[in-house]
């Protein structure tokens, strides 16, 4: 264990786990997160070894006792059969058979329904009438004559997620870390190494938390594919629901009109919407407009009764273009269904989390470190909904007056939620809190800013506030400072063809001068042949290659030998390339045709996942195909050019590639070359 590891077992022991072993003890269970976990902590919560392998093993005889894996349905039952009772670990829905006037449970693993429910065990835990809830349950069989009676009975059920919860005790120990610590603490709570995690990107994964402990918290983000924004509400905690986007209906969220009973949102904490993108879906208007009443009101209403609510709403989705581009030609909410296109319904949203700026999840950025019992956490949270931090900057900040209210509630109600993950004892210094100000006021300009594009109704509004000195600070997004020409639509800009872009700097470490050399002595380019010596320096990618690839929307790559590390490498290296004479709002497709690897080690499909994940942030998506047969090679542009690199892009002899302080690892032009022949035909 490192430090913080121990520190965290000094004060939360009994209350943490290691959070690799919930991989060891899952394999092939379908299961949530947070079950494996509630088990974890009963009987792996220690540092001690012998006492984890032990409870390892421990878990692993439940699970295989008791969990019910669909293939083995009909032995569980079998087993209930024969023994007459029996404990089992599955998801469980309960109905009411009005006919019957009795509840009935069924069970999602073992396929049976019409259970013999008690009124009392309903009573007790009404979330099993809406969704199911993961259980420990007591289940007895007793055959009947009787055809209208079920042989099945559900004795007793205890929901999976822990009852004690100190809050004195749990602010005491937060006192004892730092609020790095406690970032970091959090951080491995949800799975994640926080060593691969910038301050802000950990801010970003903590804001995923806000919707459990603040109520009525709207929320979306959109994003790239693959970068756990439904994770958090899908395994994270019991008290959230993750369902489909287009699965859900007014009776299911809201209210039934022809049995009076409450929906989702007065059951669950958060409700959340994933795959909520896509233009194309359809979405039932008459939802879309409750859910507006409901995100601003805090209410809902059927034309029966108006009624209230406290689950908080996020909305999740997958985005098919980079920020630049979307800047450029549309909005940041363009992937949006068009019934929730709709600028009324955007502004309920507290806050816009962007997710592209979150990357690809891979391997290594999961933790094997300790954190909280997920369902501890989800506790945590869960009391602090009751409490409200949203003033607490005012002792040092000030928003501007002509902040509005809705904007205001935006920034406020997102302040609240990080003070209660990140200073739930309101122990924070002025940089600290301020810091979280200005993230808030953020997440909340991301959505003013782009209504504005969508509904010239909307005047603009200085996200702006005050010192206790009276200095103004305006507040600006990541992408409003990358990206100012596309950022400000209304703005005055030059065309695109005068644009200075990054074709048009020097190539990484090379001076103004050197890259004059490399430069064309004409714009007009010329068929033709040139040939490189062997041990000739002074060759880079982007003076091969760069001018006669400038203006490409696809570009293919045939080449046989791309398998190992340095094979890769160079393929990046022409990716950058790529990447430095695109502008920032074009999206350029690379399609790379290559050979099954011939050295035993190589990653092969790693390194070329590695390389689409990279690249897909700049606006080119990379892939690839397996090809044995070939032999030529040849890079070929949609612009009408096409390079003949008789060695492919192997060019550079041999280099240490692991010494960073090397020129000729930082720069091409200093490695020395393979002797080699390049041909650029017009076709």
């Amino acid at each position: 264990m490192n430090r913080l590891d121990k520190k965290i077992n000094e004060h939360f022991q009994g209350l943490v786990v290691r959070k690799d072993l919930v991989k060891t003890v899952k394999g092939n269970a379908i299961v949530p997160t947070y079950v494996l976990e509630y088990l974890l902590g009963q009987y792996c919560a220690t540092s001690d070894e012998a006492e984890i392998q032990a409870g390892i093993e421990t878990v692993k005889s439940i699970l295989e006792k008791h969990y019910v894996h669909r293939r083995d349905a009909e032995l569980t039952k079998s087993n209930v059969r024969e023994s007459r009772i029996n404990k089992v670990i599955d998801k469980i829905a309960v109905t009411l058979n009005e006919k019957k006037d009795c509840y009935q449970a069924s069970f999602s693993n073992m396929g049976i329904s019409k259970v013999v429910v008690s009124s009392e065990i309903v009573k007790n835990h009404p979330k099993l009438l809406v969704s199911g809830v993961w259980c420990i349950a007591e289940l007895e069989y007793s055959y009947t004559e009787d055809r209208d009676s079920s042989p099945w009975l559900l004795n007793s059920i205890k929901p999976i997620q822990m009852s004690r919860f100190d809050m004195e005790s749990f602010l005491q120990k937060r006192y004892e870390f730092t609020s790095d610590e406690w970032i970091d603490l959090l951080i491995q709570s949800i799975g994640f190494n926080p060593e691969f995690m910038s301050r802000r990107l950990k801010l970003m994964q903590l804001t995923r938390l806000v919707p459990y402990c603040e109520r009525n918290y709207n929320l979306i983000e959109l994003g790239p594919k693959g970068t756990g924004k439904s994770h958090i509400y899908s395994e994270f905690s019991p008290h959230g629901i993750l369902i489909s986007g287009g699965e859900v209906s007014v009776p299911k969220l809201f209210v039934n009109n022809s049995n009076g009973r409450i929906g989702l949102v007065g059951f669950w904490d958060v409700v959340a919407f994933d795959e909520f993108a896509g233009r194309k879906k359809k979405a039932d208007k008459a939802l879309v407009d409750i859910m507006k009443n409901y995100m601003a009101n805090k209410t809902f209403s059927r034309g029966i009764e108006t009624l209230g609510a406290e689950a908080s709403m996020t909305f999740v989705g997958n985005t098919q273009h980079n920020v630049a581009y979307m800047l450029k030609h549309s909005d940041l909410f363009d992937e949006l269904p068009e019934q929730y296109y709709d600028s009324a319904f955007l502004d309920r949203l507290h806050g816009y989390l962007p997710g592209w700026e979150v990357p690809i999840i891979r391997g290594e950025m999961f933790s094997s470190g300790y954190g909280f019992v997920v369902d501890y956490l989800a506790e945590i949270l869960r009391a602090f909904r009751n409490q409200d931090f949203s003033a607490l900057y005012r002792e040092y900040f000030e928003l501007v007056s002509d902040i509005s209210t809705r904007d205001r509630d935006g920034v406020q109600k997102t302040f609240s939620g990080l003070m209660k993950v990140i200073y739930p004892d309101q122990k924070a210094s002025i940089g600290e809190i301020k810091e979280l100000l200005e993230y808030a006021m953020e997440n909340r300009k991301r959505v003013k800013d782009q209504l504005m594009r969508i509904d010239k109704t909307y005047e603009p509004v200085r996200f702006a506030y005050t010192d206790h000195d009276g200095i103004l600070h305006f507040v600006k997004t990541a992408e409003e400072i990358q990206y100012p020409r596309y950022y400000h639509a209304n703005d005055s800009a030059p065309d695109d063809e005068n644009e200075p872009t990054e074709a048009s700097e020097p190539e990484s470490g090379e001076s103004t001068r050197s890259q004059q050399k490399d430069a064309p002595e004409t714009p007009m380019l010329k068929q033709g042949n040139i040939s490189i010596q062997d041990n000739q320096t002074g060759i880079s990618y982007h003076r091969l290659f760069a001018k006669y690839l400038k203006g490409s929307k696809r570009i293919e790559i045939k080449d046989p030998f791309i398998s190992a590390f340095f094979q890769a490498r160079n393929l990046m290296e022409f990716m950058e390339v790529v990447a430095a004479i695109k502008t920032d709002a074009d999206e350029v497709e690379v399609h790379l045709i290559t050979k099954h690897s011939e050295y035993q080690d190589s990653n092969q499909d790693e390194y070329f996942r590695q390389i689409a994940s990279s690249c897909n942030l700049a606006g080119i998506t990379f892939t690839y195909e397996i090809d044995d047969t070939i032999h030529d090679r040849y890079i070929q542009s949609d612009n009408g050019w096409k390079i003949i690199p008789g060695r492919g892009l192997d060019i550079f002899q041999p280099f240490d590639h692991k010494d960073a302080f090397a020129l000729e690892n930082r720069n091409q032009r200093y490695r020395k070359c393979r002797a080699f022949e390049v041909t650029y035909v017009r076709y």
